[in-house]
């Protein structure tokens, strides 16, 4: 299967915890896309304190490894987001325009801590969808709240978010709790996209069973629409509700 589309992958040298270099970012792209993706969007963290990434240094460093990479054949196509912590100051660069949404503009990837939801979740992205951007949640299966009771992912989804599948959880990269619940997540319909989260090449073993594990758990049309077409139509505007 080919045409998969990668909203969450970390590519960008030497901004965060992925590709270190770029003989690393053009190994992950080649990995990711003999497994099927033919698009796949950098999302570097934007994580103050962990990694103090602005927009601009983000934009800089995705320049330069594009560049890096323009004498490698094969690779897929690329763009530029970012995997925006959900805190006071990230929040605020979203809605004040200095954070990085996806191409387009129409949705932005975003993460929360591992063991708590932000307060006042809701409102903010509710705020986020006034600005017409609509907030796309990373890997909700690898949150410990949603271990515990899945229907508090409801609100958010019912304000107008997304939610992200990192396919490796299928494979048990994470774990069995996040395998638990990527697998009850996907037998009740919460996803709208599926992606990597590949930090390296290695990340994309997992990956790939991850896809395998999708297809076999929910049909090719269902995996075909996580891979594909959810995620285009996320890059969009145009999301199915």
């Amino acid at each position: 299967m080919r045409g998969f589309i990668d909203l969450h992958s970390h590519w960008v040298a030497g901004v965060d915890d992925g590709a270190k270099n770029f003989a690393e970012s053009a190994a992950l792209l080649a990995a990711l896309r003999a497994v099927g993706f033919d698009t796949v969007i950098a999302t570097p963290h934007m994580r103050p304190g962990m990694f103090d990434n602005t927009r601009e240094h983000l934009s800089t460093a995705y320049e330069a490894t594009c560049a890096a990479l323009r004498s490698v054949p094969g690779l897929p196509a690329l763009g530029l987001s970012s995997e925006h912590f959900f805190d006071d100051v990230v929040y605020q660069r979203l809605l004040e325009g200095r954070a990085l949404p996806y191409p387009g503009g129409h949705a932005a990837l975003v993460e929360f801590p591992s063991r708590s939801f932000p307060v006042r979740v809701t409102h903010r992205f509710f705020d986020l969808r006034r600005r017409s951007i609509r907030p796309v949640l990373a890997h909700p299966e690898r949150y410990e709240p949603v271990f515990r009771d899945r229907t508090l992912l409801d609100p958010l989804i019912d304000g107008g978010a997304l939610l992200l599948l990192d396919v490796a959880a299928l494979a048990g990269k994470y774990g069995r709790a996040p395998r638990r619940a990527a697998e009850e997540l996907l037998e009740e319909g919460y996803y709208y996209a599926a992606c990597s989260d590949a930090h390296q090449a290695k990340d994309v073993v997992d990956v790939e069973k991850g896809i395998a594990a999708l297809f076999a758990r929910v049909g090719p049309e269902e995996a075909t629409f996580l891979l594909a077409e959810g995620p285009r139509s996320i890059l969009d505007g145009q999301i199915e509700e």
